[in-house]
């Protein structure tokens, strides 16, 4: 990876959890949708984030999960907030999009996972892709699904895209399902053979879900996910 100086054009919270986060790299690089960057923080300590935008994209856009005083995202959120420049090291990770595969595509975040796949649904729309996707997006609630909105316009405007919302806690009149995300997908899929799986969440969930697929069919050469790299 390489190391970049960016500058810090805003740090916003989408809620009183997630904070987006805005850079301006000094030196153009070249990612691929679905790859990570790391944060500076210390010549050994460099944290990773999914990069949320689009390669080719003007600024670099990052969200980060920090709902806790002084823990280890938080401390990353007051540090971008207080400084005018930041270095990031990029690009990293080998869970990208494969956009010459023209398998159906299935699209997993949990949380602030939706980060990563965001990043692969604008390069699918800005290569005019048209391959069959389904988005599942699961959260403990409503108020946590940050960008719900942005989602949910994919899915009206592409008709190559299906989004599925998933919440655990859902409010009155919600238009999606209510359930944990693994067990919703075990119920929406008689088999998971055949398709192009990406997935971000917490580790936990990640390697939970590869336990849940190996039941239901995956074929794990098509399944494509960072913590893996991590998961033994």
């Amino acid at each position: 990876m390489n190391t970049i100086r960016c500058k810090v054009e805003n740090v916003t919270a989408f809620n009183d959890a997630v904070y987006q986060v805005t850079l301006t790299p000094e030196t153009e690089f070249d990612f691929n949708a679905g790859q990570y960057l790391c944060v500076v923080m210390g010549e050994q300590d460099k944290r990773p984030f999914s990069i949320a935008s689009a390669p080719g994209a003007k600024n670099i856009e990052l969200h980060i999960g920090a709902a806790v005083s002084e823990s280890y995202p938080m401390q990353v959120v007051e540090k971008l907030q207080n400084s005018e420049y930041i270095d990031i090291e990029a690009p990293g990770g080998n869970a990208h999009l494969r956009s010459e595969s023209t398998r159906p595509r299935l699209l997993i975040a949990g949380g602030t996972g939706f980060s990563y796949i965001k990043s692969i649904v604008e390069q699918q729309i800005a290569l005019g892709q048209t391959v069959e996707t389904m988005l599942y997006w699961g959260c403990r609630d409503q108020d946590a699904m940050y960008f719900e909105t942005i989602a949910r316009q994919w899915h009206q405007a592409h008709p190559w895209l299906h989004f599925v919302p998933v919440v655990e806690r859902a409010p009155a009149n919600w238009q999606g399902k209510q359930a944990n995300l693994l067990e919703q997908i075990k119920q929406d899929f008689i088999s998971l053979s055949g398709y192009d799986i990406y997935i971000a969440g917490r580790f936990d969930m990640v390697g939970a879900a590869r336990e849940v697929f190996r039941d239901i069919g995956v074929d794990e050469d098509h399944l494509y996910g960072d913590a893996f790299a991590f998961i033994k």
